[in-house]
């Protein structure tokens, strides 16, 4: 059965050599660091409190399977969550305990970051490390793409979204120097990966990357006239 690593996508970054997963997560084996973008645990319960749509509560237990899927099979000595672990406030609340547990287990025996993101309550009640970022390797883990930095840097936020004629898939956006993750999370919306708010943050030779299998990679497509998706 192929590993993970060989079903995924290389990249240098910064010096360091990483790889882009089926799952949505990162994988940068020289620091046994895995790194996952936007979780939006509890979406469901947020849409059903504000009135929206009314989505099969089952987000959690797919993303969190999803995540344990990629722990188990790669057993990375560090964790990086890269914000927006919940949905809102409420949502950590009614995180069940059937599911707190399962966080804890993933979490027994290696460093675990959570990076803040807008979505966040503030420091999380789980245990772990509450950071507004990290560094380390000449890379830049952080929640939203800060367009003046001046470093490899890792983020989320955007939910990037690819499309091929009949597909549309979530997707890694990267131009060689800066690395915005999909969403990892099962119910999270996307926007266009060529949407004016990434394709700004990017460089010339940006190219999308989608998720699944097979992993494809797309040149970024730059057209000013596309519309705004929902994050």
């Amino acid at each position: 059965m192929p590993s993970l690593r060989s079903e995924g996508h290389e990249l240098h970054l910064g010096g360091a050599a990483l790889v882009l997963l089926p799952s949505g997560g990162l994988w940068w084996a020289a620091a046994r660091t895995y790194a996952a973008g936007d979780l939006h645990l509890g979406r469901s319960g947020r849409l059903a409190r504000r009135g929206g749509a009314l989505l099969p509560p089952y987000e959690t237990e797919a993303t969190l399977e999803r995540l344990d899927a990629d722990i188990s099979a790669l057993s990375p000595a560090r964790v990086i969550c890269l914000g927006d672990t919940f949905d809102d406030n409420a949502a950590e609340a009614e995180l069940a305990e059937a599911h707190r547990l399962w966080l804890a287990r993933l979490m027994a025996g290696r460093e675990w970051i959570w990076i803040a993101g807008n979505h966040d309550p503030g420091p999380l009640s789980l245990g772990g490390s509450h950071l507004a970022e990290w560094r380390a390797g000449g890379l830049c883990f952080r929640h939203i793409a800060d367009p003046g930095c001046g470093e490899a840097e890792i983020s989320g936020h955007y939910h990037p979204r690819a499309r091929l004629p009949g597909a549309a898939r979530p997707a890694f956006v990267t131009d060689g120097r800066r690395l915005i993750l999909p969403a990892f999370g099962a119910y999270t919306g996307g926007m266009a990966a060529d949407a004016p708010e990434i394709a700004g943050l990017m460089g010339p030779a940006a190219v999308a990357v989608m998720v699944g299998a097979p992993m494809l990679r797309l040149p970024l497509r730059r057209d000013p006239d596309l519309r705004r998706g929902r994050r």
